[in-house]
């Protein structure tokens, strides 16, 4: 097992924005040599924010991105927006997601803005091209372009506007750092997190709305915290629970049917396992009633070396049944095949 106690940071106290020296996590072999090699970092912590395991600077502050999409949505449903506007599970699952855009889950952002009394002209999230192969298709059948219900943060931004809608604040300013809503999202997450104000920034994401910049083990006492809320305030351990059925009730809902690793840890666990994935290869797991949160960043952004760290420390950790692991063993490429078929190397996740 990796050491609890972190290895001494190379990162230079003169310059924050340095990037740590992480060990190597996996190597990709061709043949009998490797040919490419990933760094990273990875921390496992329970509820209390104690790290309980871990390899490499998890105290160094990264980019969380979208892992922290249910942190983001506590003030939905802690101002009562949620209950206001008669959220469904699906549509809680949704603004969770980073979605692929299907049918599923484009309808289900229109119904939601259309019912708050908004619609798809008021996310700012921007457009983007679907991630799923038939939305796709369909957009070019039917010469459209992409907009921004197909964004993979449409569902959050839907949430975002409900919760404006419902602190009566004007939409369109919805993801100004200084508004209301943003200040709620803020202190939400600062709160599930436990960082200090003084290792916590920010920065615009993707879809345009604030991105938290914090160390890895906050990302890791959050998931533990939101999987296992009965130590957390009676109306946040509500919502905890609210949205973790609403993941284990619609896993396609909050990435997709194809190629998604979220959707299928949600699905083989039946919800035992709450995922969320950020941008640039930033993981994040809470184990449901468990106590223990796992966050795992690639330093090079890189989703091979995120999936087979992610199977590698469910099994490591017995944190997935036999069948479980043999159901999500893909997502590892133990061997890596060409277009012919032939097996020419392996993924190796490195202890």
């Amino acid at each position: 097992m990796a050491s609890s106690t972190e290895p001494k940071s190379k990162l230079s106290p003169k310059d924050a924005s340095s990037y740590p020296e992480n060990p190597v996590l996996v190597r990709v072999w061709r043949g009998n040599n490797v040919e490419s090699q990933h760094r990273g970092a990875w921390v496992l912590s329970d509820s209390s924010g104690a790290v309980i395991e871990g390899e490499g600077t998890w105290s160094a502050p990264v980019f969380t991105r979208s892992s922290v999409k249910s942190f983001q949505a506590l003030p939905l449903f802690e101002t009562g927006a949620a209950q206001r506007f008669a959220f469904t599970d699906a549509e809680v699952a949704l603004a969770l997601a980073s979605h692929n855009a299907e049918a599923q889950h484009t309808d289900t952002v229109e119904r939601l803005l259309a019912r708050i009394g908004l619609s798809t002209a008021d996310l700012r999230c921007g457009p983007q091209m679907p991630a799923d192969p038939e939305a796709r298709a369909q957009l070019r059948a039917e010469h459209r372009s992409p907009g921004a219900v197909h964004n993979n943060c449409s569902g959050k931004h839907a949430g975002f506007l409900a919760l404006a809608v419902h602190l009566g604040v004007e939409p369109r300013a919805y993801l100004d750092p200084d508004s209301e809503v943003q200040r709620l999202v803020k202190k939400a997450v600062l709160e599930m997190t436990g960082v200090e104000p003084s290792e916590f920034s920010s920065a615009i994401d993707g879809c345009s709305a604030p991105t938290f910049r914090m160390p890895l083990r906050g990302l890791a006492t959050a998931f533990a915290r939101v999987a296992n809320p009965s130590g957390l305030a009676r109306e946040r351990s509500a919502a905890c629970r609210r949205m973790l059925a609403s993941v284990a009730a619609y896993p396609e809902l909050i990435a997709g049917r194809h190629q998604r690793i979220c959707t299928d840890l949600a699905r083989v666990t039946h919800g035992r396992l709450f995922p969320k994935v950020g941008g640039e290869a930033v993981y994040g797991i809470g184990l449901v009633d468990k106590d223990r949160g796992l966050a795992i960043k690639i330093d090079d952004g890189g989703t091979r070396a995120l999936h087979a760290m992610i199977v590698d420390l469910l099994r490591r950790f017995e944190f997935a049944s036999a069948s479980e692991l043999e159901a999500l063993a893909s997502w590892e490429e133990k061997r890596l095949r060409n277009w012919a078929g032939i097996e020419v190397g392996r993924t190796q996740v490195v202890r």
